[in-house]
């Protein structure tokens, strides 16, 4: 099976073919899945080495002429280090474009904190009307590349992983995907966290939700997830597990957003604040964090008082 960032390149080099307003922009990480694309589009393949906040400028740039910016190097630095120019070139200007990053929370430990963003999303959730994609396969993130590509003029922000799960799921953008009915609670899993959420909740009474556009958030299905549950017996409430794999607590305020009506309990599973200093393997990582499959299920039953 290809990794998710090279769907991304033989996605978009096809597409590149198919859409003459479509220009990637690249900060030298990338380059080499680009390379037969940028022979045959060299006005429309751009590497401006190691800048990123030149690689968002030109992207605001093409935007603003009509073209549709697709943008890529690794979380870290296409979020974190440039993020004034995302909402100066991008929210400011008033254009959208389609940011595309790699590495993630964890996904080369041995690069060490300067290769990891789990703040991402949060950061990203400071700017107004982004869409968050955040595929766990790389079926997945074909499928919602294309979408973000067609998208008109808006923003999107495309989170790849090497984290991924074992089998594509039959997703739609925008929505949440039931996966299994429980009336012990509802636990949302985001991307690439939904098999060690499926092996967690094994035998468990749970409802399983999952996600793979975050923003907007599916307000309406998480509500009717929690009022089945609570209705069907299990829950003396509505109770909501987010796993998510990034920082932990970032979409805990979208979920009590809706469900700010009833009674309710969420509880926000992710990446800690706290540094985790020798880095070791993605697997590793996980368990560092409580995010592997045992763990998972301590918390998760722990919270919904099943276990």
């Amino acid at each position: 099976m290809d990794t998710m960032r090279e769907r991304f390149a033989s996605t978009v080099s096809r597409l590149l073919d198919d859409d003459p307003r479509l220009a990637v922009v690249l900060a030298e990480i990338g380059k080499d899945g680009f390379a037969d694309a940028q022979l045959a589009h060299p006005d429309r393949v751009i590497n401006v080495g190691i800048r990123e906040q030149l690689l968002v400028g030109v992207g605001g740039g093409l935007a603003l002429t009509g073209m549709r910016p697709v943008l890529h190097t690794f979380a870290s630095f296409l979020v974190e280090r440039p993020f004034e120019q995302l909402k100066l070139d991008f929210g400011h200007q008033g254009v959208g474009g389609v940011l595309v990053s790699a590495a993630g929370s964890y996904d080369w430990p041995a690069g060490g904190l300067t290769h990891m963003a789990p703040g991402d999303v949060a950061l990203m959730d400071t700017l107004d009307g982004w869409t968050v994609h955040v595929p766990g396969h790389p079926d997945e993130a074909e499928a919602l590349l294309r979408d973000a590509a067609g998208a008109g003029d808006d923003s999107v922000y495309v989170r790849l992983s090497a984290h991924t799960n074992a089998a594509p799921r039959a997703i739609a953008p925008g929505r949440f995907l039931t996966v299994r009915k429980g009336r012990g609670g509802v636990v949302v899993a985001v991307g690439p966290m939904l098999d060690g959420v499926l092996a967690a909740v094994e035998g468990l009474d749970v409802t399983v939700l999952y996600a793979t556009t975050v923003r907007p958030f599916d307000g309406r299905a998480l509500r009717a997830a929690a009022g089945a549950s609570a209705v069907g017996g299990g829950a003396a409430a509505a109770d909501v597990v987010l796993v998510e794999p990034y920082l932990a607590g970032t979409s805990t305020a979208a979920a009590n957003d809706a469900l700010a009506d009833v009674p309710h309990r969420v509880l926000g599973l992710g990446i800690a604040r706290r540094e985790l200093r020798r880095y070791g393997t993605i697997e590793e990582h996980l368990a560092g964090q409580g995010l592997d499959a045992v763990s998972l299920r301590e918390r998760i039953g722990g919270f919904l008082r099943l276990t």
